[in-house]
């Protein structure tokens, strides 16, 4: 039997002196609460607080991380249970999804994904050996037994995880009723909607005609202008907020942005509701949304994200039978500099606006995105963000964009996830990263001590509650 078990200075460098302070430095932060500012667990997971279904359920079907690895391996996604939209049949029983799970463990190794599922099994579970073949079903017991008893139900696990504040990921149309449910619930976790319009600004989507049926109906707002289109998002950001929404969010394939007239718009809009919208039109009303966006935030105070460069859905089959989300989103080339041009000229120099830019371009760190941040007071940094969100990852981040964004320019760490129990394994992560980053910094002397415990507990939880008003 392989045993688990976590070594308390991983992720720290070889060096002993950088690897003292670091730990030092992390012990100051590992058990502050965690801020969960942006992310994709389903809401109703707490709503409804009901107990997992299974391993199988838990880890595997919502967490595109893990069977994305295993497709690439030739392992058809039906025998991992994903649902699909097509009709065709997926593999019902669960033990045996997990097994294939087990049988090929090891592709995880030296990743993110495997580094946060090690911490889930050891700290969450209190598994003490390593997942393989042979005792795949003895784990997958170990598992579903736990999941029977109360402790381990959603609301109770998200206050061991010590979970200040999470934040979800909510389409425009969206009634937020588990929302409603939580509130009503008299359950104290704070757990916060975000409003992200994407699919009713996609306008060659082909469901973006059914997204505007169910933005008019949720606005009660007859949609069928420009005009009556933006009344209708204002409308919908204001019940957002009223539900205590402190952001918006777009994933655009392209962070241009360009003002309209609104004839302009209108038109474009109108050949959109015929279905005669072009791929030049999809990307002129998608800068000209990210304009209005920002005007909007202007006047509500709601963070305005923005998500650029990921080619959605790039393999067409998988899309077709499976949907959105199921790890075949691949990054792009991006361009910031000339692109958020017009709109930080525009809205870029009022501090009262907070405009977060992500990227899944690291070639931008160094060359736009940390100048633009480190000058203009509107724009802040994301963090390392999904390709990125690794232990190398950040660190690159950090190096290529601290000596000219400073710190302060950064907004701490959000985790981005589906998959509930990764949360406190990728801030944890983050938190030990972060820590080794600055015992760099110290053991160079370029930061004293004292200035790195500041800027380790900013890193961990100041600035992200600062950023997003929480």
């Amino acid at each position: 039997m392989e045993k688990l078990k976590l070594n308390d200075y991983r992720f720290f460098d070889s060096d002993e002196k950088i690897r003292s302070v670091a730990y030092e430095l992390y012990n100051g932060v590992r058990n502050l609460p965690i801020i969960s500012p942006h992310g994709h667990v389903d809401p109703e997971i707490l709503a409804g607080n009901k107990p997992f279904p299974d391993p199988t359920e838990l880890f595997i079907v919502p967490d595109h991380y893990i069977h994305r690895m295993l497709y690439s391996q030739g392992i058809k996604l039906e025998s991992l249970a994903i649902p699909t939209i097509d009709g065709t049949p997926v593999e019902q029983d669960h033990r045996k999804v997990w097994q294939i799970f087990a049988d090929h463990f090891y592709l995880y190794s030296g990743t993110p994904t495997g580094a946060w599922l090690r911490h889930e099994f050891s700290e969450v579970f209190g598994i003490t050996e390593k997942l393989n073949s042979e005792n795949a079903m003895r784990i997958y017991d170990q598992i579903q037994e736990k999941l029977r008893l109360p402790e381990f139900l959603p609301r109770t696990l998200f206050k061991k995880f010590n979970i200040e504040v999470l934040t979800t990921t909510d389409g425009a149309g969206d009634s937020l009723d588990a929302h409603k449910r939580i509130q009503n619930s008299g359950w104290d976790g704070k757990v916060v909607p975000c409003f992200r319009p994407d699919g009713t600004v996609n306008i060659t989507w082909k469901n973006w005609k059914k997204e505007i049926e169910y933005l008019s109906k949720a606005s009660c707002i007859e949609v069928n202008s420009f005009a009556s289109y933006i009344k209708a998002i204002e409308n919908r950001r204001e019940f957002f907020k009223s539900m205590g929404a402190v952001s918006t969010d777009q994933g655009v394939k392209s962070p241009y942005t360009h003002k309209l007239s609104e004839a302009e718009a209108d038109a474009i809009f109108q050949r959109a509701l015929k279905g005669k919208a072009s791929e030049e039109d999809e990307a002129l009303f998608t800068a000209n949304m990210l304009m209005e966006m920002a005007r909007m935030s202007v006047e509500d105070g709601l963070v305005m994200q923005i998500h650029p460069g990921s080619l959605r859905n790039h393999n067409a089959i998988i899309y077709e039978r499976f949907g959105l989300d199921k790890g075949c989103d691949i990054p792009m080339q991006t361009e910031y500099t000339r692109n958020l041009y017009e709109l930080l000229n525009k809205y870029g120099n009022d501090s009262n606006l907070t405009i977060i830019v992500f990227t899944l371009d690291e070639t931008n760190y160094s060359r736009e995105l940390a100048p633009l941040a480190g000058h203009y007071p509107a724009m802040k940094l994301g963090p390392s963000w999904w390709f990125h969100d690794s232990i190398e990852g950040m660190t690159r981040f950090r190096q290529q964009v601290t000596e000219t964004a400073g710190i302060f320019n950064t907004v701490g760490f959000n985790d981005d996830t589906r998959a509930f129990l990764s949360i406190p394994a990728r801030h944890d992560l983050s938190r030990r990263v972060d820590s080794n980053f600055l015992a760099g910094l110290v053991s160079r002397h370029i930061i004293d001590m004292d200035e790195a415990k500041i800027l380790s507990r900013n890193l961990a939880y100041e600035l992200v509650k600062k950023a997003y008003k929480l």
